[in-house]
């Protein structure tokens, strides 16, 4: 039997050695994509039975307050600030290959972004500027929520059902706007009929998710502002169940992997629709490859 074994280290750390912070935002964007693609390839290279697989992460004994020397609380000193989706198959931390005290994570059915969850982030941007380097909004294949407002969205009856519901329908409601969005790039870049082929809900949930993820980290940058992306900046990634790999198309580039920066404007969300209904992933699920 093949086996993964995650350790969580705790130590006694002086200052010098205490794990290192990201000193900017690239800094911050290339250890969470670094930390994401090591524990995606936690398998990789395991061939027989009775293989293990190891990860270490190491922690400052301090950040839990578990220090010998303990006087007061632990300072809270993220790096990032990461918003994804309450699902229990998603844990933030593991996926990026981090400890406690290294982000501070908020989590909400669809990852959508209502004002308890822009407060949260807000808070984060005044409260932990001296250590906050980088926001990750993050979305994930297969996603109940997003699945749940395409369902709507493909038959509008299924909305009766919600029209009590109030906490429930604001969840879908906040996402029909991405759903709508992708229905539009699907049609677009392959022709109205592409809404009768079998694999059309499939391809519409993870284009909508990653539609969700994009718009929700334009609309943190909008808050962050843009004056000085290297202090702090917004990315955004999808969470591949399958891989458990970050999932992000670029217009331009073969490369998928890993967090990316919003787009801008009008003109770059529809250059990345069309990017990500092209791309190997969403073809697939459509049955053109």
């Amino acid at each position: 039997m093949k086996a993964v074994e995650i350790t969580y280290r705790y130590e006694e750390a002086s200052d010098d050695s205490t794990r290192s912070r990201p000193a900017d935002s690239d800094a911050a964007w290339n250890r969470l994509n670094e930390g994401n693609r090591a524990f995606s390839a936690l398998l990789d290279g395991l061939s027989g039975e009775g293989d293990v697989a190891r990860r270490l992460v190491g922690v400052d004994a301090r950040d839990l307050g578990l220090s010998s020397d303990r006087i007061s609380a632990p300072k809270q000193h993220p790096f990032a600030a990461v918003l994804g989706c309450s699902d229990a198959r998603v844990p933030i931390e593991l996926i990026f290959s981090e400890g406690p005290n290294d982000l501070f994570v908020v989590r909400v059915a669809g990852n959508g972004l209502g004002n308890d969850v822009l407060g949260s982030l807000k808070y984060a941007f005044e409260q932990l500027a001296g250590s906050l380097k980088i926001v990750a909004v993050l979305g994930h294949s297969g996603c109940g929520a997003v699945t749940a407002a395409v369902d709507v969205f493909l038959n509008p009856a299924g909305y009766l059902m919600l029209a009590t519901q109030h906490s429930l329908r604001s969840v879908v409601d906040r996402l029909l706007v991405g759903v709508q969005a992708s229905a539009r790039r699907l049609a677009e870049v392959f022709g109205p009929e592409v809404a009768t082929r079998p694999g059309y809900r499939a391809a519409l949930i993870e284009m909508t998710v990653f539609a969700n993820a994009a718009l929700g980290a334009y609309t943190v940058q909008q808050e962050i502002g843009r004056e000085d992306r290297s202090r702090l900046r917004a990315v955004y990634g999808v969470y591949v169940l399958e891989t458990r790999s970050v999932w992000a198309p670029r217009p331009g580039a073969e490369d998928c992997n890993g967090l990316a920066d919003p787009p801008r404007d009008p003109a770059d969300f529809v250059a990345l629709g069309n990017c990500a209904a092209r791309s190997i992933r969403i073809t697939t699920l459509l049955g053109e490859k």
